[in-house]
Formats: structure tokens, C-alpha cells, sequence
């Protein structure tokens, strides 16, 4: 799922977006909640009306936003009061207020409220927010009523196995969700302990319902959740690192601000049909790029959206094909070098 925070994926607009053909898009509710707000939305019709987009939205629930602004909250039973600036506004989260405000957005897909902590968490800690998680995703359910977008429950549990089974046995035992997310992850662990822990909770998963592991990866991450059963995902790393002149290719990652690509009249992927690499040459590109363009964001921004659209769609055909196994052999390879 390209990363929309605001109701927009940075760089691209609908016309990009619906050629590179995603279904679905990502978007925060803590962030919307902020601006433009919940009767914005309402009287616009909802986000998808109100931005134009004909896909699919799922909303994180504001969430991850208790580990990013961890120094701007305070935390209760009740939900995060944040507030960045002292003499700045006040926003209340509760799961309560995070699902009405989804339901204002309209998006097709909600995401519980959770209490996310980082990998250097202790078990106490940890154990206490995954407590508290499951508190939160029985009140997001029923804060759901009679809407008929689908709500999402997230596992937590930090870097802890015996917590991830617990936190993945009392979620399922919970009847309602629609589908089950790992969340807790891409905060500090190693990636052999993310890969682990992506094995352990899928396994506990329902089959018959998406898995979702929320804010990874790079391509190589995806690889290896899809191989442990992981569905969906989300990361802002495509557009995130175009923006410094970084993209994905079939030969490996390339960094367009070394000076070697100056001289160099080649397109950046040869096998890839977007703008960037069907009309310009590495050299431009890192000519856009050392003089912070905008076009050259833009360009890197939908090459990388492009990159990670068409790999999931080549997993998709592999495993339909049962030949997942010999691709995931030969793509481990391409996708952690760095490309010359």
C-alpha cells in the first residue's frame, strides 16, 4: 500500500498512482484528525470522494503515533492526550475517537487503536502495552456499530515470543475482526529478530483472513514476510528515499548522489518502463537530485512505487505458480546488493 498520511502520496498524483495500479492506499487518522479534520470529511463525503481516489483506503488508527511522538503524549486507560508544543493544541486519542474518526474518513479497512513500544522495551513494559492493546481493540470494536468497514485487531508483544503468542491468542479469540495485523515491528530490533517474530505471529494467524505486517519494508523485507505468510503491507521508504536520490532496481539499490553517475548516459533500470528510466538518463537524474528538484523526487518517488507495485505482482504469479520457492532463491540476491 503506497503511504497517503494526509490524504496524499507525496510526489504523485491520482493519475500516477492509478497507472501503477495499488489497490489500496494508507492513510493515518491521527494526522487527518488533526487537519482537515472530522467535519471536513463528513461534509466532503469521505476521504475517498473528497481526494478522488477509486480504490481502497485503510487507515491506521493513530497508533504508531504513541512510539513516534512517545515524548508529546501522556498515556491512560482511557487512550494519549498529545500535545507537541506546550503553548501548541491539544489532541485526545481514544478508541473511541479513532474509530469515529475512521468512520468520518470512510475508509474500507480500520485499524484498532494500540499502545506501540520500542524494541528496547521490557518485558514488563512490553507486557503492560500489549494489555493494554487488547483492552483498546475490544472498545475499537465496538466503537465500529453498524458500519460496514472492516476493522483489523494488532498484535503486539515487542521482541518477546511467549508475549506474541499471547497477544495473538487472545486476539483471535475475540470474534469479529476482519483481518490481523503484527504490529510492534521496524521499531530497532535486527531484521533476523523482525524475520522471527513475522514467522511466529503469522503462524498463530487465521488463514481464511489477511495478515498484515504494518510499516515494513524495504523490498527485501517484503520478500522474506511474504515467505514466513505475511499479505499486506505498508512502508513510506519509496517515496521517502527518492526524495535523497534513492531507488530500487532489478540489479540492486542505486544512489543517485554519487558523483560516479555524473558521465553516466544509461537509464537507471533498463527493465522498468517508468518516466524516470524510459527518458532520462542516470546522469540527469543525479543532476535533479544533487540540485534538490523537485522533478527529480517526483521521478525517483514513482520508479520506486513502480518497483515495489511490480514486485508484489511477481510474488503474486510465483505463488499462484508454485514457483515462489525458486524465486525467493533468486531474488534474495538482487534485491540486498548494491547495484554498480
Amino acid at each position: 500500500m503506497p503511504v497517503g498520511t494526509r490524504g496524499t502520496v507525496r510526489t504523485q498524483t491520482l493519475g500516477q498512482l492509478e497507472a501503477l495500479g495499488a489497490p489500496m492506499l494508507l492513510a493515518n487518522t491521527f494526522h487527518l484528525l488533526q487537519r482537515p479534520g472530522a467535519e471536513v470529511l463528513e461534509r466532503m463525503g469521505g476521504l475517498h470522494r473528497w481526494m478522488g481516489w477509486r480504490g481502497a483506503i485503510l487507515t491506521d488508527s493513530g497508533g504508531f503515533q504513541l512510539f513516534s511522538l512517545a515524548h508529546a503524549h501522556t498515556l491512560g486507560e482511557d487512550g494519549a492526550t498529545f500535545q507537541e508544543v506546550a503553548d501548541g493544541p491539544r489532541v485526545v486519542l481514544t478508541p473511541e475517537r479513532s474509530i469515529a474518526m475512521q468512520r468520518a474518513i470512510g475508509s474500507d479497512v480500520m485499524m484498532v487503536l494500540d499502545h506501540c513500544v520500542p524494541a528496547t522495551a521490557s518485558h514488563g513494559e512490553a507486557e503492560a502495552a500489549m494489555a493494554l492493546t487488547h483492552r483498546w481493540a475490544r472498545r475499537s470494536l465496538a466503537a465500529r456499530g453498524d458500519s460496514p468497514q472492516q476493522v483489523f485487531a494488532i498484535v503486539q508483544g515487542a521482541r518477546y515470543p511467549a508475549l506474541r503468542r499471547a497477544s495473538a491468542d487472545a486476539l483471535t479469540a475475540i470474534d469479529g475482526f476482519d483481518g490481523f495485523a503484527i504490529g510492534g515491528l521496524a521499531v530497532g530490533e535486527a531484521r533476523a529478530e523482525r524475520e522471527d517474530l513475522t514467522e511466529l505471529t503469522a503462524a498463530l494467524l487465521p488463514a481464511d483472513r489477511p495478515r498484515y505486517l504494518m510499516g515494513v519494508g524495504t523490498p527485501l523485507d517484503i520478500l522474506e514476510a511474504v515467505h514466513r505468510g505475511v499479505d499486506m503491507f505498508d512502508c513510506i521508504l519509496p517515496t521517502a528515499w527518492a526524495q535523497h536520490g534513492r531507488a530500487f532496481t532489478a540489479a540492486g539499490k542505486v544512489d543517485l548522489r554519487q558523483g560516479r553517475h555524473r558521465l553516466v548516459d544509461e537509464p537507471l533500470d533498463p527493465s522498468c518502463p517508468c518516466q524516470a528510466c524510459a527518458r532520462h538518463s542516470r546522469s540527469y537524474l543525479h543532476h535533479l537530485v544533487k540540485c534538490q528538484e523537485p522533478l527529480g523526487w517526483q521521478l525517483l518517488a514513482e520508479h520506486n512505487l513502480r518497483f515495489y507495485v511490480r514486485l508484489m505482482a511477481e510474488l503474486r504469479t510465483a505463488i499462484r505458480n508454485d514457483t515462489f520457492a525458486a524465486l525467493l532463491a533468486a531474488r534474495r540476491q538482487t534485491l540486498a546488493q548494491v547495484a554498480a
